[in-house]
């Protein structure tokens, strides 16, 4: 079985982290994102994983190289010289998609964080016998989104309603979708969309049907919505009784540490702190409700809530970091410094405070 990660552009929502590498390759829980996914599709028995992207596919690629091995699974590019929006993109990744046996194959967004249910997936498209099936999750303000609009029992899609004013349902697009071969053949090589031109031709043949997502769901394509898909993946790492989530007197809620990362006495993590890799958590330090990359070190008596460090950053002793404040690559914040909010590029200094939210260049 084959899928289809629309990987696509710059990622300018998550800058400045995304000055350092490709979205896809930003940390979430500790692993770059894309990898939730590509482990996902490798559990239910995905064999080839092809990334449709047209920014550093080289960068993407030399990366994964490492993780094709370690999971055999075989990972390839389809480079896009123009954007090609969300359908464009099938139709020039073709012939790596199409093996002549028939099977669907599986379309993701490389932002969404979920449970993935990708086998109970297969199971509802082989039962309904459509062309095409597609994850919904239920949100409490429809009307910032595109409602998909369908038949409880069933499942099958009726129609699309973009942005409602008034309520037709709750449930909106989740960006995993599984297609029959020959949604191929629906789709031109030239910029479209899947959700606007191909999927409501194909309600209107009565042959979509969507499945309405089990567990938590978030685009995590922000800073806000990164900060609270972190704490809904910790929760439903918390409910399946994860051995991954740490323990002891200082944590507090669910709060993930990678092994080779060290804490001083007396600090206070949690709730909802990621800490990776090598990095130092000296003593006395608060975190809570934020992610701490690769190779950061916090000096003591530090306070840190609502933030993301970004790698092999540090911050200095007495400060306080909030306020979604996001630390680039290699950012170095002084003793004793507040930051509210700041957006800090890569390989700076800060040594004055941040009073309100700003881009520090």
């Amino acid at each position: 079985m084959k899928a289809l990660i629309l990987v696509g552009g710059f990622g300018t929502r998550l800058r400045p982290l995304t000055l350092s590498v490709p979205k896809p390759l930003v940390d979430f829980a500790n692993k770059p994102m894309i990898l939730h996914q590509i482990e996902a599709l490798k559990d239910i028995g995905v064999t080839e994983v092809v990334l449709a992207i047209n920014y550093q596919p080289e960068v993407m690629l030399n990366f994964l190289r490492e993780y094709e091995q370690k999971l055999d699974i075989k990972i390839t590019c389809s480079q896009e010289t123009e954007p090609l929006g969300t359908a464009g993109p099938l139709a020039l990744a073709r012939d790596k998609l199409v093996d002549g046996s028939g099977e669907p194959f599986f379309v993701l967004n490389s932002d969404v964080i979920s449970e993935y249910p990708l086998r109970q997936m297969i199971e509802f498209h082989r039962g309904h016998g459509g062309e095409a099936s597609i994850l919904v999750t239920k949100v409490d303000e429809p009307s910032k989104y595109g409602v998909v609009v369908m038949e409880e029992t069933t499942g099958k899609v009726e129609k699309f309603v973009e942005k409602p004013k008034l309520f037709v349902g709750n449930k909106i697009n989740a960006g995993i979708y599984l297609l029959n071969p020959s949604v191929l053949d629906r789709i031109q090589l030239r910029p479209t969309s899947i959700e606007k031109e191909v999927f409501p031709k194909i309600a209107a043949e009565k042959k979509l049907y969507a499945m309405v997502l089990p567990g938590f769901w978030m685009d995590v394509g922000q800073p806000k919505d990164y900060i609270t898909g972190l704490r809904l993946y910790l929760d439903s790492l918390r409910k399946s009784s994860s051995p991954k989530l740490a323990t002891g007197p200082h944590i507090v809620g669910n709060v993930l540490v990678d092994e080779t990362a060290s804490i001083g006495e007396g600090c206070l993590i949690g709730p909802d702190v990621a800490i990776g890799p090598g990095c130092v958590i000296e003593s006395g330090v608060r975190l809570s409700r934020c992610t701490v990359m690769r190779g950061v070190r916090v000096k003591k008596h530090a306070c840190i809530s609502n933030s993301i460090l970004g790698w092999h950053s540090t911050v200095g002793r007495w400060a306080r970091v909030e306020n979604m404040t996001i630390l680039g690559e290699d950012v170095h914040v002084g003793d004793e410094v507040y930051s509210n909010g700041g957006i800090i590029l890569p390989h700076k200094e800060v040594k004055s405070s941040i009073l309100k939210p700003e881009i520090v260049m």
